[in-house]
């Protein structure tokens, strides 16, 4: 992404779209929150006459799709959906270099693909959903909404499935064992970010967990990865970084012990995790029974756990 900082990317974003383009994008969203799709129309009309088809129109109408599927009005969210898709696609060429400079190209394609791909599920056409959101993994493979894409294709099929294996050629904590090794113990995954304040959050939930599961067998690995900064959006060399990584790490996470932290860009892209935390459980099996992305209470994870002790 071309922001560092999640928080302070998304202020950049927000005052940037407001003093160049009239706010489309804000406005849209603050539309969106009202329930009121029909202003939201003749936002997108007015700011379309008075600048064309550009990047940030298809992220406007991405902001419709989302919103629209939210409210379970499925044909006008697929039609925002490809609408925005076919905007994005013809106002610039969507590649690993573009993507990462534009965010509003970003957005509008990572939610196009997102809403259409749900879109089907909700329809019912799963292995349809699946097909597609693949073929666009393996178009967007390489770019920043890979996380995105394999998110929601790990939602519609990664449960059920054989865990994929993590890389672990480099890490923090006690050195990550291989999944496969660990067959016969259920398995909890936390993905998560230095710069994550809701991860922080997870922490002492799933210390507690550990402390109540880790006789029977519950095994705690947490995957991290870099992100190229530390503190205050500062560039930071991989070096660096992994010293901030364990900073944080022994100041907010102590209480996780010596859990092994794969620190992997690769496991992040297999896994979906476009937000942090994400969460995932691997049964005695090495099957993914759960997967979570987002927080998750105390409540829910036990009620999971306890499904595969």
């Amino acid at each position: 992404m071309p922001f560092k900082s999640p928080k302070i990317g998304a202020c950049l974003l927000a005052l940037w779209c407001m003093s160049a383009y009239a706010g489309i994008v804000e406005d849209v969203r603050a539309s969106i929150a009202k329930g009121d799709f029909a202003t939201t129309d003749r936002q997108v009309e007015a700011f379309r006459k008075a600048h064309g088809a550009t990047t940030e129109l298809a992220a406007a109408i991405s902001w419709q799709a989302r919103g629209t599927l939210a409210a379970k009005q499925y044909d006008r969210a697929e039609m925002y959906a490809e609408q925005a898709q076919k905007m994005a696609l013809a106002a610039r060429q969507p590649n690993v270099q573009s993507l990462k400079a534009d965010a509003f190209l970003a957005t509008a394609m990572g939610a196009s693909i997102e809403v259409q791909g749900q879109v089907m599920g909700a329809r019912g056409e799963r292995s349809s959903a699946v097909a597609f959101l693949q073929r666009e993994l393996d178009k967007y493979r390489a770019t920043v909404i890979a996380e995105r894409i394999a998110k929601n294709l790990n939602l519609l099929s990664l449960a059920g499935k054989p865990a994929p294996a993590l890389d672990a050629k480099e890490w923090i904590g006690a050195k990550p064992p291989a999944l496969a090794s660990m067959r016969g113990k259920p398995v909890l995954l936390f993905f998560w970010a230095h710069w994550c304040p809701d991860c922080k959050e997870e922490a002492p939930i799933l210390a507690a967990l550990m402390r109540r599961y880790s006789a029977r067998g519950l095994t705690l690995v947490a995957p991290t990865k870099y992100y190229g900064y530390v503190e205050e959006g500062k560039d930071a060399p991989p070096t660096s970084e992994k010293r901030h990584i364990e900073q944080v790490k022994d100041r907010f996470y102590s209480q996780l012990g010596n859990a092994p932290m794969p620190l992997s860009d690769a496991n992040f892209t297999t896994y979906g995790c476009s937000s942090t935390p994400t969460l995932a459980i691997v049964n005695k099996q090495g099957v993914v029974s759960w997967y979570h992305p987002g927080s998750a209470t105390e409540a829910e994870l036990v009620r999971e756990i306890e499904k595969v002790l």
